[in-house]
C-alpha cells in the first residue's frame, strides 16, 4: 500500500483531516506531515489576538499519521475495500513549542508493538526547522 493510498482510505475529511503525504512507511516506521492552514477553524477561538494549535489537534495530527497510517499499512492486505474503524486507547504526550497558523510538521512514529490489532507507538513531532514540537506515545486500535 503506497502513502497515496493510505491517505485515500483514511476515515476523515475536510477539516478533520490531517495527513497531507506519507514521506515513507514500513511495517517498523511511518514519516508524515501535514501543513496547518492559516484559517483552521480552531484557530478562531485558540487564542483570538494570538493563534497557536492546541495540543490536542498536534496530538490529533501525530494518531493520524503515527497511528492509523501506520496501522494501516500493517493491515494492508486485509483492509482491502473494508472501511477502517479506529479507536485510541491511549496517549501520552509532552509538548515542547507552539505551531502556529501556517506551519508545517512531520511526524515520525515508531512501532513498540502490534498485538490483536492493537499497536502502540513512539511518536515524535518536528517542526519545519526540525525542532521537537512533542513527542511521546499512542496507542488504539485499528481495525
Amino acid at each position: 500500500m503506497t502513502g497515496e493510498q493510505i491517505i485515500e482510505k483514511l476515515p476523515y475529511q475536510d477539516p478533520f483531516l490531517f495527513v497531507d503525504e506519507i514521506l515513507e512507511v514500513d511495517e517498523y516506521q511511518i514519516v508524515g506531515n501535514y501543513t496547518l492552514k492559516q484559517d483552521e477553524y480552531f484557530y478562531k477561538g485558540h487564542f483570538k489576538e494570538n493563534p497557536i494549535t492546541p495540543g490536542v489537534i498536534l496530538t490529533e495530527i501525530m494518531a493520524q499519521i503515527g497511528l492509523v497510517c501506520l496501522g494501516m499499512f500493517i493491515l494492508s492486505e486485509q483492509i482491502n475495500n473494508n472501511p477502517v474503524k479506529v479507536a485510541m486507547s491511549s496517549t501520552s504526550i509532552d509538548f515542547y513549542k507552539s505551531v502556529l497558523p501556517g506551519e508545517r510538521v512531520v511526524v515520525i512514529s515508531k512501532k513498540e508493538y502490534f498485538r490483536f490489532n492493537k499497536l502502540k507507538c513512539q511518536v515524535e513531532m518536528y517542526n519545519e526547522e526540525e525542532k521537537l514540537v512533542a513527542k511521546g506515545q499512542i496507542a488504539g486500535m485499528v481495525i
